[in-house]
């Protein structure tokens, strides 16, 4: 997993439509999925809860978000990578957050089916 090149992760094209523009899909290889989880630190939570309760934009919160969103998103082009597949279609994200006892995680996890693209 770690000798796959950035280079070769940027070619997979992502997308959530069901098709990808301009191109044929020559045929579904499989579904994939990528599952993350991150703790959101309680001070971030804190801090969370008063700008909710103040008003604002909570950047930790968005940073993380953010975050997890690019990371599950590669590891979808890894999986991708190792299936020989040229693009993902069909992506969709799903986001729960998790407490108790003081702590909070984040899951999210990203799915869509991976293709070969004709030509």
């Amino acid at each position: 997993m770690n000798d796959i090149m950035d280079s070769d992760l940027e070619k997979i094209i992502i997308t959530t439509a069901p098709t990808v523009a301009n191109k044929e899909i020559d045929y579904e290889i499989d579904i994939i999925t990528a599952e993350c989880v991150f703790g959101m630190n309680i001070f971030r939570d804190l801090f969370a809860g008063i700008r909710d309760i103040f008003g604002g934009r909570s950047v930790a919160s968005q940073k993380i978000l953010r975050d997890s969103r690019q990371t599950c998103l590669r590891e979808l082009k890894i999986e991708a990578h190792e299936l020989g597949a040229d693009a993902i279609i069909g992506v969709d994200l799903d986001y729960q957050e998790f407490s108790g006892k003081g702590k909070g995680m984040l899951f999210l996890v990203a799915s869509g089916t991976a293709v070969k693209l004709r030509g």
